[in-house]
């Protein structure tokens, strides 16, 4: 019999460090730049990249409707009179369609009140419907007929339903922890023990306690490459300290202006050439949700004060305990640079 042909098998190279398979530094280079997500080809002066609210400037078109209109999400973060106007504004529409359509079918359908004490048969039909779509139904109206209590019974099913959703949303905004934290308006260029930092400062609007609070900063400024073409670069900014344990008075967040900064040696015209904006997220533990909240924050270049430092907060102290005046947070006084 034939011997057996042997099965060899090549064991597996071991992974190197080079993931990539390849020996190339742009490769390296490319895995290794820094890009907080927006890119390095918005090589324009397109504005600032975070609005002062906290939002992405950015704008996205060919968006289907529905993907744009995002309602959950725009009901939870408009503002409470934008969110209160809505809901008035449903209950007066939803209230006058249904009034139209017991107009359609006959007002003289709705029986147990005279016309002329409503000012006309529409707005009986109105409090008619509100009394329905509310189900509070004091019974001095009532439908008389077989169609229009059938439009009644509808319609007090659509009000069960938005009021239960409105309700959800209103504990939804009530339940939503958000980070109240005041940014100041300006950053500066101030001396920092025997170098300069670029500084901003912060404070919790809220009397809530935050703990575990981190910041990072990064620097977004256009840079030229070797062959003439512009790209956005992304750096970030080592700060004196990037957590706090405590938060429950001010913190001025510095970066030391060192050699090896990226802003060593920076003129306010060169922040401003290179359309330089500074970008900020904030992160930390709502102790009263026991859930994680963050902010975001912008200064562009104009929003650097050179040569000022923030004046303290510290108003003394009052039956033994410490006062901030929140209204001191953007004052500056003027500083020499070293």
């Amino acid at each position: 019999m034939p011997e057996k042909a042997k099965i060899t098998q090549t064991a597996p190279k071991p992974l190197t460090g080079n993931l990539h398979g390849t020996d190339s530094q742009l490769v390296q280079q490319e895995v290794q730049r820094q890009d907080l997500g927006f890119g390095t080809k918005l090589n324009d002066r397109y504005g600032r990249l975070i609005n002062k609210d906290g939002s992405l400037n950015v704008n996205r078109i060919n968006e289907s409707f529905w993907d744009r209109l995002n309602i959950y999400n725009r009901l939870m973060t408009i503002s409470w009179i934008q969110f209160l106007s809505w809901i008035l504004l449903f209950y007066l529409v939803e209230n006058v369609l249904f009034a139209s359509i017991y107009m359609l079918v006959g007002a003289e359908n709705l029986k147990g009140a005279d016309d002329s004490v409503f000012h006309g048969p529409f707005w009986k039909a109105f409090f008619f419907s509100a009394q329905t779509l509310t189900t509070v139904g004091y019974g001095h109206i009532a439908p008389n007929s077989f169609l229009t209590s059938a439009i009644a019974a509808f319609e007090s099913m659509l009000g069960l339903l938005a009021f239960a959703l409105a309700t959800g949303l209103l504990y939804g905004r009530f339940s939503r922890p958000v980070a109240h934290i005041r940014f100041s308006k300006q950053a500066v260029f101030a001396p920092y023990l025997d170098v300069n930092g670029w500084m901003f400062r912060i404070i919790n609007a809220r009397a809530n306690q935050l703990i575990d609070v981190q910041v990072e900063v990064s620097l977004s400024k256009l840079e030229v490459k070797p062959d003439g073409t512009p790209y956005r670069r992304y750096y970030n900014l080592n700060l004196e300290r990037n957590k706090v344990s405590f938060f429950p008075t001010n913190w001025t967040l510095v970066h030391p202006i060192t050699t090896e900064s990226p802003l060593h040696g920076c003129t306010p015209e060169d922040l401003e050439e290179s359309d330089a904006e500074f970008l900020i997220l904030l992160r930390a533990m709502d102790d009263t949700f026991s859930q994680v909240v963050h902010s975001r924050y912008s200064y562009r270049y104009d929003e650097v004060r050179w040569g000022h430092k923030f004046k303290p907060m510290f108003n003394g102290s009052q039956a033994g305990m410490v006062t901030v005046d929140l209204n001191g947070l953007d004052i500056t006084e003027p500083a020499l640079l070293n």
